[in-house]
């Protein structure tokens, strides 16, 4: 089949949170040294710093640990928000029309809701299991794999421990689904549209780079006040709305502060889905009717 008849092939609704596992695999080091960023205490070691010291510690294998629960996070997070924005869309368009961008952002607000509340259980696991190596020996967790993890945390803390901060989860997941797969949708029919791209890789890089960016900006705001609120002192700030009052006496930017660190965290992770996704689209999705 030519490249063309390839380029309109259509996704199944799994494609998504397989593309985002195969991407977790990629940049897992990445996400891995975020959390040791944020749950430090006591120094303020940079991100090269941080990734020696695990190295050192734990040999270069240090900074997968935990894999199996970011893999499991993605086909849990990841395949929700895209089943349902792929699943609902398709059924949308099916007669030939033109979703509007307002609708797709309504769509992608939905599915990353639900995304992140059925996502939080992995995400608990994945940051115990990466954390874990930064605890004294007699107070780690030991998880075996994801799943044991899952298992523990049921068993022993009970299930409602399990989805502790799954309003936090699905209120950034909104904002990062939004980012993500609205906005990549209406940049890549809008490139499409402009007769300099065609669908290939090109195409894909570059909607997937713009979209990472938007996330990152989305969500950039929400992760710069839960620091400031994780790091205040007692008593400090009395809701997160004070605690947004006081960022911004600073201007606009005070929201924006370490932009580049989280688009090097945010960005690779959305090109490489996105990425993964088109090609796992066009060599094994379905012919169009």
């Amino acid at each position: 089949m030519s490249e063309v008849d390839k380029s309109k092939r259509i996704g199944r609704w799994y494609f998504g949170g397989i593309a985002s596992a195969m991407a977790a695999c990629c940049t897992h080091p990445l996400d891995l040294l975020k959390v040791h960023l944020q749950t430090q205490q006591g120094s303020n070691v940079g991100l090269a710093k941080m990734a020696v010291k695990v190295v050192k510690g734990d040999g270069v294998l240090g900074l997968y640990n935990g894999l199996s629960a970011s893999i499991l996070r993605q086909l849990t997070y990841s395949m929700t928000r895209f089943a349902i924005y792929e699943t609902v869309k398709k059924e949308l368009t099916k007669d030939g029309r033109t979703m509007p961008f307002y609708e797709k952002v309504g769509l992608a607000a939905v599915a990353g809701a639900s995304g992140g509340f059925v996502g939080t259980p992995a995400d608990l696991v994945n940051v115990r299991m990466q954390n874990d190596i930064k605890l004294p020996k007699g107070e780690r967790r030991n998880y075996k794999h994801a799943i044991d993890g899952m298992y523990k945390v049921a068993r022993f803390e009970g299930i409602t421990t399990a989805f502790n901060g799954a309003s936090m989860a699905s209120s950034r997941a909104v904002l990062v689904t939004v980012g993500q797969l609205a906005c990549y949708d209406q940049l890549k029919g809008m490139l499409l549209k402009s007769g300099f791209f065609v669908d290939n890789i090109n195409l894909h890089l570059t909607s997937s780079v713009l979209a990472g960016m938007i996330a990152t900006c989305l969500t950039q705001p929400l992760d710069v006040m839960k620091t400031r609120m994780m790091n205040a002192a007692p008593g400090t700030y009395k809701s997160i709305m004070s605690c947004a009052l006081d960022i911004g006496k600073n201007g606009p930017l005070g929201f924006f502060k370490g932009f580049v660190p989280a688009f090097v965290r945010l960005g690779p992770h959305t090109v490489l889905t996105f990425v993964f996704f088109e090609q796992v689209r066009q060599n094994f999705g379905d012919d169009p009717m």
